[in-house]
This record gives C-alpha cells, structure tokens and sequence, in this order.
C-alpha cells in the first residue's frame, strides 16, 4: 500500500499481549493518518463513556503519510486519547524523529490499552513488539530514561516518546516528550499513559515505506531548495536562523501574546525585558548548535546551554509559545529564567503553556491577596519575580507541597481551593495559548468549539486572519463560511504529518502535489474538502458519544475580552464569541443549539456509518 507501512499493533499492557493487525485500508483512505485516523481507531477500539484512566482507556501513536518518506517538512506524528481535563477527544501532534522511526519499525500506528502491574516501556524493533521492564526507568526525568533505554539496548539512535514524573503522577498537564526536546503537550495524554504505567514508545528498524512516485517527490525536494533561493527566501531565512522565536517581540507588541495572565499590554514589560526572550538576542548567548525535525532541511531548533550560578544545563531554544507562559503572561523578561522553565518541563514532561498559564492565574490570585505567602510554601509570587518563578516551577515539577494541587492546572486547583475562578484563562480548563482571541477574534471559536480546546492550530479562521484589518476582522456578519473553509488547511497539517509551518514555507499547491507522489493521492479538491470535514467531525464525533454538547464547552470571559482592556492595543475590544459560533454551526449544516452534526452532512461526506449508528440509533437523534 503506497504511502504508509501497512500495519498497526493494538498492545494490551494487562494481559502482556498484542497483536499486529494489516491497516485497514479503506480507513486510511477516507482518515489518511494522524488525528483523523487515530480518532477513527479510537472510535472503534474504547467504548463510549470509558473513564480516561480505566484499563478499556486506549492512548494511541499514529504516524502520517509524509513521515519517513524524504518528504520535506514532513515529520510529524500525533498522540491521541481521551483528555482527563476535557473529557473527550485529544490529540496532540509532535515533531523529531518518533513517527518516522515509527514506520522503520514497521508501524503506521500503535494503540495501548489495560494497566501494567509494574511499569513498562515499549519497544517497536524492526517489526517485532516487546514490552519491556521499566521500574528503573519510573520516576527518572525525560533524558535520564532517554540515556538508560539506549544504554540497555546498546543503540543511541533510537527515537523515544516517554512521560516524566509529570505524566507518572497524573497531572493534567503531563505531556509526551519525543527525543528529549519535542513535546505533544496538550490535554493531558502523559497522564493516561502515566495511569497505564506505561514510561514510552521506543522505535527503530530498518523498514521503508513504499511511494508511488520517489522521482516525483525528489523532483519536489529540488524545486524547494530552488524555492528556498528565490521566493522563499525570507520566511525560509528567518526560521533557519531564529526559528518562532523571530515573532516574539512582535506578538507582545500586537498584545496577541499574553501579558500578565492575559490581564495586561506591553507597556507592563519594557522594552528590554521583550527583546530579552528573542531569538537574536538569546542565541548569541546559549546557541551551539542546530536542532531539527526529520528530513527537514530548515531545522528551525537550536541546541542551547545555560549556565549561570545556580544551573549548568544543555536545553533546546523554547518556541514562541513557550517563551510567551513563561515571559509575557508572568511579567518576567530574564531569558535564564525562561529558559529554565522550558526546561524543566521537558524534563519533568509538562506542558509550557498549561504550566505557565497555572503560574499567572497563581500570581494574579496572589496579587489580590487570594493566596497567602505561607499558602504557597514561603515563594513571594509576585509578577516577575525570577527566584519565586522557578521555586514554583520546581514544586509542580518535584510534586511538593502546593505543587500537588497545582498539577491539576488552573482550572482543577480552582476547583480544589474554591476560589480564583475569576482568574482563570481557559477553555473548557486547557490554558489559552499564545495568540488570543481579542486579537485573533476567528480564534475564539476554535478554542471553545474545536473537538480539541484551546488550540491555535486547528481548523477555522486561524491566526492569519488576526492580522486582517479591524473592520474585517471584527466583522461578525459572515464568518460560518469562511470558518468552515478554514478548517480544510489546518486538518489537512492534522493528518498529513506536515510541519504546520509548511504552510508558508512550501510553495502553493506543493502539499498536495507530495501527496500524489507519495500515495497516489489524486483528489479533486472537494474532495479535500470532505476529507478535512470528515476529520473534524470523527474527532467531534467522540465528544458527541461522550455526551458532550455545545454547552459543555466554554471559554473563559476575559479571553473574550468580557470586561474589555482598559489600556494598550486591544482596549475596549469585545468578541461574540456565541455569534462565531452560532454561525460556524450555521455553515456546517449542524445544529446551533446543540453542535449536533446532521444525519445529512454525516451521509454526504461518507466514511461514517459508524457515527450514524451511534447518533442516529434507528434514525432518531440520539
């Protein structure tokens, strides 16, 4: 089957067994990879209402078509499981190497169910499935395990994805880190394989994928570096030198990035303090080295060291998103202090933005005296204040003290003390990330509609269209259309395994013309169309069988700009959220009230009689 390794191993860690099962082809037809095809695995293998931390709980690795293919800017593989914040679908993409070594091991996907008695780590080895003793590994950080899986398997080129100590104590945030640097962050899907007491997936082998077309993906290869010289020359520059760190000070400005728990605007930081979290002020003083995904030729990373009194560490260059939870939203313009955060989490295997996103709603709720400092183990949380910033990092990290409770992220600690609900920035309880909806208003319907909240790279309007001109943008009229259109790029990065900065570094139409040649991939462009609505709602789809509706799913008021800034780019600013929802409904044929998909735009679409079944037992609405 051209495109794809052709076989996906479903583990259960109870029994010690597995079974390696041929792809089923006409699922990877109609989902192609990614999250689309792990939800539709997903969807089959765990049965509705399941408890995320049940043995029936299913936590899944799938590649995309791209991966291992000399595709350029095609590394990237996706987690998916049910979220313990959420409650419903999750899926959470990575870079590195994991997916590509996931097919040389002869995997297109592995799904993981049960509970191990002691902890375990998986080994995908040239075709072959073991289930490998791990109780060494539990509760050393992301590179100690890292080291001693390829000390005891005497191969220092294997890719990994392991949990932390996070992930071990079943923090909502504990995300999958891939080779030590690459994160699938968000939701919470370390902690379901921390509740398996399963430590990582470890791949390698020797294995191809087939292609339908290597001479046409080589020639695409050439007429990227061409493009790379020409046209492409300056986005393609800036992400080889600085990589997303290049749009930090620019996002802080704009005020998209948040500042002072999304509280605040740029005249809170000053000048130095902003630029300090650059790129081009950071590598003159940590960079050695590059860093980069597989066969990606920009290799947008960067190998860091730190060292000051305290710490003497080897690190990667936080993204942009990362600098913004640790900079911005906490007031803090020490690239030391930063740096150091990035690295804890992914040592300890944390999500920044959700970990940073619990700092500010901390040190808000402290400012307004709603914490004492003996509350908080003796750490002066005050904005900006570096020592108390790593102190409390340390907490979470080490689970100590009011570290404990913090690991339930913002939302849950809330819950947990009864107070500083006022404060939280979040959608359905996952931190905003860094480029708000005041700004990126078409934004404010993907983190509270998405299947998957709080995300900045799923399908809609999307950050490009926060950049449009206020009287467009805040325009409410006619979104649905535009919304829905949107979502045909951004699943189509969901499933495809493409870098989603590919976008804009590859020349128009590339995408799909790698495709044909890798798969034969010959769709008309409807038909791309219903491919990314078909990913959208499998992925929804599971929520729906949750139970979940268009009530469940909210977004905190001040993301929303309710009450409005009163100072800095975005005062007075207001979006209606429930109007862009209200009309991307609209646009998707589905239910306003509910966010129920139509029996009729689930039969035109195809691919999901299974959905139908479900929702539609004997053809009445479930």
């Amino acid at each position: 089957m051209d495109g794809y390794a052709g076989k996906v191993a479903i583990i259960d860690l109870t029994n010690k067994a597995y079974e390696i099962k041929d792809l089923n082809p006409q699922w990877a037809k109609l989902f192609v990879g990614g999250a689309a095809l792990g939800a539709r695995y997903l969807y089959d293998l765990m049965p509705a209402h399941t408890p995320v931390f049940a043995p029936e709980s299913v936590v899944g690795f799938v590649s995309g078509p791209t991966n291992l293919t000399k595709t350029f800017l095609g590394g990237r593989y996706t987690v998916v499981s049910k979220s313990p914040v959420t409650g419903g679908f999750n899926d959470a993409s990575a870079g590195g190497n994991l997916g590509p070594f996931m097919r040389k091991a002869g995997f297109d996907a592995v799904f993981v169910k049960g509970i191990s008695e002691k902890p375990v780590y998986i080994l995908l080895d040239d075709g072959k499935i073991e289930i490998r003793d791990a109780q060494a590994l539990w509760g050393k950080t992301v590179s100690e395990a890292d080291a001693l899986i390829k000390e005891e398997l005497g191969d220092s080129k294997v890719s990994t994805a392991l949990i932390g100590p996070g992930g071990e104590h079943l923090s909502n945030m504990a995300g999958v880190i891939t080779d030590c640097h690459r994160a699938a962050a968000r939701g919470g899907s370390g902690a379901v394989m921390g509740s398996k007491k399963l430590k990582g997936l470890v791949c390698r082998g020797n294995q191809i994928v087939p292609l339908k077309d290597d001479a046409g993906v080589a020639a695409i290869n050439k007429e990227w570096n061409d493009h790379a010289k020409g046209r492409g020359a300056v986005p393609v520059g800036k992400f080889k030198t600085t990589g997303t760190t290049s749009d930090y000070d620019s996002s802080v400005y704009l005020a998209d990035a948040g500042i002072k728990n999304w509280a605040g605007a740029p005249e809170d930081l000053t000048e130095e303090q902003i630029k300090n979290l650059t790129g081009a002020v950071m590598d003159p003083k940590y960079k050695y080295g590059k860093l980069g995904c597989h066969a990606c030729p920009v290799q947008c990373g960067a190998k860091y060291h730190i060292k000051n009194d305290k710490y003497d560490i080897k690190t990667s260059r936080p993204e942009y998103e990362s600098l913004g939870a640790f900079g911005s939203m906490l007031l803090n313009g020490d690239s030391d202090c930063a740096n150091i955060c990035n690295w804890y989490c992914n040592e300890y295997g944390y999500d920044t933005l959700s970990l940073g996103g619990t700092l500010a709603w901390l040190m808000e709720c402290y400012e307004n005296g709603l914490f004492t400092i003996e509350e908080l183990d003796g750490i002066d949380l005050k904005w900006g204040n570096t020592e108390a910033i790593l102190a409390m990092v340390k907490k979470i990290c080490d689970y100590e003290g009011i570290g404990i409770p913090l690991n339930g992220a913002s939302r849950a600690a809330a819950q947990h003390f009864g107070r500083g609900f006022e404060y939280l920035t979040t959608a359905s309880g996952i931190e905003i990330p860094m480029h708000g909806a005041r700004y990126n208003p078409g934004l404010a319907r993907t983190f509270q509609y998405d299947p998957t909240p709080g995300r900045h790279v799923k399908g809609g309007l999307g950050v490009p269209y926060g950049h449009q001109p206020p009287e467009v943008k805040y325009n409410y009229e006619d979104t649905g259309e535009r919304d829905k259109a949107g979502i045909e790029s951004w699943e189509f990065f969901n499933i495809s395994g493409f870098c989603n900065f590919s976008g804009f570094l590859l020349a128009p139409g590339v995408h799909y013309r790698y495709m044909e040649a890798i798969g034969g991939y010959s769709f008309k462009p409807e038909d791309w169309t219903n491919l990314a609505l078909r990913s959208f709602t499998i992925r929804d789809a599971f929520n729906k069988r949750e139970g979940l509706r268009r009530k469940d799913f909210d977004i905190s008021p001040r993301n929303v700009g309710k009450p409005p800034l009163e100072k800095g780019p975005l005062a007075g600013i207001t979006v209606d959220n429930e109007k862009l929802g209200d009309n991307f409904y609209a646009a998707m044929g589905w239910d306003i009230e509910t966010g129920m998909p139509s029996k009729e735009f689930l039969e035109n679409i195809g691919g999901l009689e299974c959905v139908i079944e479900d929702l539609y037992p004997e053809g009445k609405l479930l």
